[in-house]
């Protein structure tokens, strides 16, 4: 962030509002569709411990992706090599954002999901102070984290020049209120859009705001019941992160307030979420999920001598059928002893490969805990469209 002394663009404040698209625009389409999605029951076929467990991977995309557009060129995979060595002393101010980030998804998971808590000034305070926290303050810092910025900033690769900051509480106070009015529920996206916008234009902290407002985008999205306590895996940051320039045009034209412009921005976001959901559909079908990304998955990490020959046929039940005990792969070993097949589960289990289905459980279900078959997962998710940066 660069301290910059020229005029802010005062002139241009206009009271948040929804504005309501033509019913026969593309927009108006997106958000019918978009609100079947929301309604409709996911389910499919694959079980939820596997769903959550995806749910985390998503977040890795979600962190990544959204530090990317602010330049951290760190990849997923670079995140995941990473989090396997786990040495806090050599870890690197662009590994600790992405660990912030990922904190603060869970942050906003555990507070929303669990406790219902409204998105006020002290909650968008937290998340701004889990982002910035360790880092310094001449980088992805803050100097006063999660307090409103008492400087003048300006925005790289931007003509937009935020709001004198003297305005900064007021027109967050408005936005706000703005997103935490009981409206009709067909308006919740276009708010959703319409707010992300707002607060980007504000640029309410001293840094952080590009992260702070994905991921309060991404908070909306859960208040508003796109949420993974229905099994959705939601990860707006893949509408943005895919085309960063694109991103910044679209939030450009909507600086003036001017009605296109505001829809053109609601469309872009719109239908970016579409095609999130979509894939996510995908992950519910385990057939789909089976064949395109866990199976291949696995022989990646059996041709990497990540795992041996044993592991693999084990782990290779394990996905067959979702769940497994050891009578089910007691005839994979017919020459070893029951007391060494235990021990081949308890390997794995060890090493985060599978875990019990419940508590004390003697029935497990593939696990991604284990960093290199997390790996191997994420790049046959890569492969299959679900990455939005490399």
């Amino acid at each position: 962030m660069i301290l910059n002394e020229n005029m802010d663009d005062t002139s241009k404040i206009k009271k948040i509002e929804i504005i309501e698209p033509n019913f026969n625009s593309k927009l108006a389409s997106l958000i019918i569709e978009l609100e079947r999605m929301r309604e409709r029951k996911l389910g499919g076929s694959t079980m939820p411990s596997t769903f959550f467990q995806l749910k985390k991977i998503f977040h890795i995309f979600e962190s990544v992706g959204s530090l990317r557009i602010e330049g951290n060129n760190t990849t997923v995979v670079e995140y995941i090599e990473a989090k396997i060595e786990d040495n806090e002393k050599t870890k690197d101010e662009s590994i600790l954002e992405i660990e912030n980030s990922e904190k603060a998804m869970d942050f906003i998971d555990n507070l929303l999901i669990n406790t219902k808590r409204k998105i006020n000034r002290a909650f968008l305070s937290d998340i701004h102070k889990i982002i910035t926290k360790n880092l310094s303050p001449e980088k992805e810092g803050s100097r006063n984290a999660g307090e409103y910025r008492k400087i003048p900033v300006i925005i790289k690769n931007s003509k937009h020049r935020p709001i004198d900051y003297l305005r900064v509480p007021d027109l967050m106070e408005e936005l706000i209120k703005f997103i935490n009015i009981e409206n009709e529920p067909k308006y919740d996206l276009l708010k959703t859009a319409i707010a992300h916008h707002r607060f980007a234009w504000i640029h309410p902290f001293d840094n952080g705001n590009g992260r702070v407002v994905r991921l309060f985008t991404y908070a909306m999205l859960i208040k508003y019941g796109f949420n993974v306590e229905v099994g959705r895996i939601i990860n707006p940051t893949a509408i943005f992160c895919i085309d960063r320039n694109k991103y910044y045009k679209a939030l450009a034209k909507a600086d003036d307030f001017s009605k296109e412009g505001i829809l053109d921005w609601c469309e872009y976001v719109l239908s970016g979420l579409k095609q999130e959901i979509e894939k996510i559909y995908k992950l519910a079908d385990y057939i789909f999920l089976k064949k395109e990304i866990l199976l291949p998955a696995l022989k990646i990490s059996l041709d990497k001598k990540v795992i041996n020959d044993d592991e693999y046929k084990i782990l290779k039940v394990a996905i067959e059928k979702q769940v497994f005990q050891k009578s089910d792969i007691n005839s994979l070993f017919p020459n070893v002893t029951s007391i060494t097949i235990t021990r081949k589960i308890s390997h794995l289990k060890k090493n985060g490969m599978i875990m019990p289905r419940e508590k004390n459980s003697r029935k497990y279900v593939l696990c991604f805990n284990n960093g290199y078959l997390r790996r191997s997962i994420v790049e046959m998710l890569d492969k299959n469209g679900f990455l939005p940066i490399k």
